[in-house]
């Protein structure tokens, strides 16, 4: 070995040592803290990025904090449906979910797809625990209430003794958003708004939604023009002003439905980034938009 790339590797480890002793007041700082992650986009469907997204979030346990993963899994969706010839069909940004569809989506959702991150945290080192909304009644669902849209549904209650209990005994909960109502119907719930109830529920200290843009964006064809950080009545006028639109709105109005109900901060990131989470919970900058209630900002 020469000596340069003796000099190469030691500078590398070096910054590498720096970097985790720049990231120790966070950690002291959020040890313990309960941190909800919802899961989908391009983080799920490229390996790469997946790889990364499963060791952040086992790092995150690992010390100290106690992070709660909930996903969706629309693309596996679209393509067991095709296999078993039903058409996917969308009104107003919403799945048309018949029984049919209802069955093939709680079979990819819990049988399949919770199954494989379940899979991928533990050979990573994490101790997971799979659960939908109908496990230990964690979610109680109800009608969306739009007609023509089948069983979607919203949050009506979430009980949290079950995720209390496996997050304080070191154990990583990964929720479907599938979710039943009081006589057991089955119901397909918007992963964002399970993340956001759930957060709400425990009193999270952050939800942070993975996505595949930046984050807020003033002109979203320039990345530069990345909204860093707004509280409730800011993220409200941004959706009020058409700066926040189309598939966003639900995310941010999501955010600040959490953050109102005792939610400390929300975090709209990129999952296309690698370590998108460590970036975000554990440096000054952060790399995508940031919410807060307005009584921490």
């Amino acid at each position: 070995m020469m000596v340069n790339d003796t000099e190469y590797i030691r500078q590398a480890e070096a910054n590498r040592v720096e970097i985790l002793s720049e990231a120790l007041p966070y950690i002291q700082k959020f040890a313990g803290r309960t941190v909800v992650v919802k899961y989908g986009g391009a983080a799920m469907k490229d390996n790469t990025l997946k790889d990364k997204v499963i060791r952040d979030i086992v790092f995150l346990s690992c010390v100290g904090l106690r992070p709660i993963l909930v996903h969706g899994g629309g693309p596996e969706i679209n393509s067991w449906l095709g296999k078993l010839g039903i058409e996917a069909q969308f009104k107003n940004g919403l799945r048309v979910t018949d029984a049919a569809t209802m069955d093939v989506v709680e079979m990819v959702l819990v049988g399949r797809v919770n199954k494989e991150i379940v899979s991928l945290i533990n050979q990573a080192g994490g101790m997971a625990v799979g659960l939908c909304g109908k496990d230990g009644h964690l979610i109680t669902a109800r009608p969306q209430g739009d007609q023509g849209i089948g069983f979607v549904g919203e949050v009506s209650n979430v009980n949290i003794k079950i995720l209390d209990t496996l997050s304080k005994n070191g154990y990583i909960p990964v929720v479907s958003s599938v979710a039943a109502d009081d006589s057991g119907q089955a119901y397909n719930i918007n992963a964002d708004t399970v993340a956001g109830e759930i957060a709400a529920a425990l009193g999270a200290e952050k939800l942070i939604l993975l996505t595949d843009t930046r984050g807020i964006l003033k002109d979203y064809q320039d990345p530069s023009t990345l909204v860093a950080k707004v509280d409730i009545p800011e993220a409200r006028e941004l959706i009020a002003n058409g700066t926040v639109s189309g598939g966003m709105i639900p995310k941010v109005t999501c955010c600040v439905r959490s953050l109102a109900q005792g939610v400390k901060a929300a975090h709209i990131i990129d999952g296309r980034i690698p370590h998108a989470l460590l970036l975000e919970i554990f440096t000054d900058v952060g790399i995508g938009t940031m919410i807060l209630g307005s009584q921490f900002k």
